[in-house]
């Protein structure tokens, strides 16, 4: 079964087990982790502590901001609720640089101390089955996407995808620090997975800003719909092209000079056929097409000195 064939409360069901199954690893992993850092006394440990909390995080997020983001457009929200995804996305980048700042406050500290780790048997213990539920979690997300063709649970799956390097380089930095006996190496493993946060956080703060201040898509996906425009004869006048994103839904909208004689009725029913066409071709998109008698160019559209003109 495609995720074509789906219904939507098969695809909802899967997505919503797939957000609960990386919740209820989180929680695994923070138990773990909390009791293995306190016993190596490891900033390494504890930088990775702290992404399976972000984690934990992250996936309540993600649960949270799609069940409201599929909730319908309303009378107040006429645009639906899409932007609560980028607003959680917000919350959870604060909580992010949060954390990193107080691990690399912490890291430094122990760097300039010589301070060095314990126990890191135990400390790579936990890394090694921290790899393993995230590696058998990756794996049931990738089922559930090819399923469902969620990008909520694509972008889940990215970042538990990240925290394997993260738990290998935990491994790594206990192991210089007790076995071959580099004094330090904890303390500067903590320091990069600080900055590893904030270059996590730094991302995700960038794609919220951009829904949140209504940017236009990336210009591969303009181009792909100018191009599919292109092969309609009815959209030749198209102008004005504005495009955003709100949370998974897209929105389009321009203006199609159309030939002075068409009717009402014939502009509306030939570009409805070709705006159900486009919707096809471009899922989870709204289109919005505004009619304009042919070489009419709205007031709003112009410049300051061409209004200026027009008037005298």
């Amino acid at each position: 079964m495609t995720s074509t064939t789906l219904t939507h409360q098969q695809r909802s069901r899967l997505t919503a087990r797939a957000a609960m199954a990386s919740i209820a690893m989180a929680l695994v992993l923070i138990g773990l982790k909390s009791w293995a850092a306190w016993r190596t006394d490891s900033t390494a440990m504890l930088g990775s502590l702290a992404d399976s909390g972000l984690d934990l995080i992250a996936s309540l997020v993600v649960l949270l901001g799609v069940r409201i983001a599929s909730v319908p457009a309303d009378s107040d929200h006429r645009f639906g609720h899409g932007k609560a995804e980028a607003l959680a996305s917000m919350v959870q980048v604060i909580l992010i640089a949060i954390s990193a700042i107080f691990i690399a406050f912490r890291a430094a500290g122990r760097l300039l101390s010589g301070a060095q780790t314990t126990d890191a048997e135990l400390g790579i213990g936990v890394s090694v089955v921290a790899i393993v539920l995230t590696v058998a979690l990756i794996s049931y997300q990738r089922h559930v996407i090819r399923r469902t063709g969620s990008l909520a649970i694509g972008t889940d799956r990215l970042h538990y995808s990240s925290d394997l390097m993260l738990n290998g380089s935990v491994i790594v930095a206990l192991a210089l620090d007790q076995f071959a006996g580099l004094a330090g190496a904890d303390a500067v493993f903590g320091l990069v997975i600080a900055l590893w946060l904030l270059w996590g956080a730094w991302q995700a703060s960038s794609h919220a800003f951009d829904q949140l201040m209504d940017r236009e898509w990336p210009d591969d996906l303009r181009e792909r719909f100018l191009a599919a425009a292109k092969e309609y004869p009815e959209l030749a006048g198209l102008h004005d092209f504005r495009t955003r994103t709100s949370g998974t839904h897209n929105f389009a909208q321009f203006h199609v000079w159309v030939p002075a004689e068409w009717t009402v009725k014939e502009a509306h029913d030939r570009l409805d056929r070709v705006e159900e066409d486009l919707q096809q071709r471009f899922p989870n998109t709204e289109i919005l097409i505004h009619v304009d008698p042919e070489g009419q160019t709205d007031r709003e559209t112009l410049l300051p000195s061409d209004i200026t003109e027009r008037s005298e």
